[in-house]
């Protein structure tokens, strides 16, 4: 091969890398614009899971009640830090319109038997690996758990939360929206 077609060769297959980078770039940054607030809270409500009574549950059902919409699992040790917190707040605010619900990112066979030991009152959907997707699909970029959704009474999504969320943050977040 001669140095000319060599030098050609090398500087298009440069130019394709770098393309190729580049648009991975331009996608990359396209995903992390935040949703669509009201967008992203009608898709929360119009979804649909399973719950731990093997019956589908939407969660169009909790329109109009603050919604703390929590993706967890079992074996997510921050999930089960922040659990406790969710099921104090579900009774001190439950009757003021605040519905917490759990969407596990698990097994059913192990989510039941780990709602009921700790005392979850709130419902309690199955949501598998599928759950993943759809978490990704209204802000969760990163993949991690927990991530929390809070939701307005008219269905937008007010914050998105990867991470522990501490009661005080989540208190601060919720006392507007009674």
């Amino acid at each position: 091969m001669t140095r000319p077609r060599l030098q050609a060769l090398l500087i298009g297959a440069l130019a394709v890398l770098f393309a190729g980078a580049g648009y991975l770039f331009y996608q990359w940054r396209a995903g992390a614009r935040p949703p669509d607030p009201a967008a992203t809270g009608q898709l929360v409500l119009a979804a649909k899971f399973i719950g731990l009574d093997d019956r589908p549950q939407a969660l169009e059902q909790w329109r109009g009640k603050v919604l703390v919409v929590n993706f967890w699992a079992t074996w997510c040790a921050p999930c089960r830090e922040e659990i406790p917190v969710f099921i104090k707040f579900q009774d001190q605010y439950g009757a003021r319109g605040v519905q917490f619900i759990g969407l596990a990112i698990d097994q059913k066979e192990r989510i039941g038997p780990y709602a009921r030991d700790i005392g979850i009152n709130y419902p309690v959907l199955v949501s598998g690996l599928e759950g993943m997707d759809f978490a990704r699909q209204v802000g969760n970029w990163r993949s991690v758990l927990p991530f929390t959704l809070v939701i307005d009474r008219s269905g937008k999504v007010v914050t998105t939360e990867i991470g522990v969320l501490k009661p005080e943050k989540l208190e601060r977040l919720l006392k507007p929206l009674l």
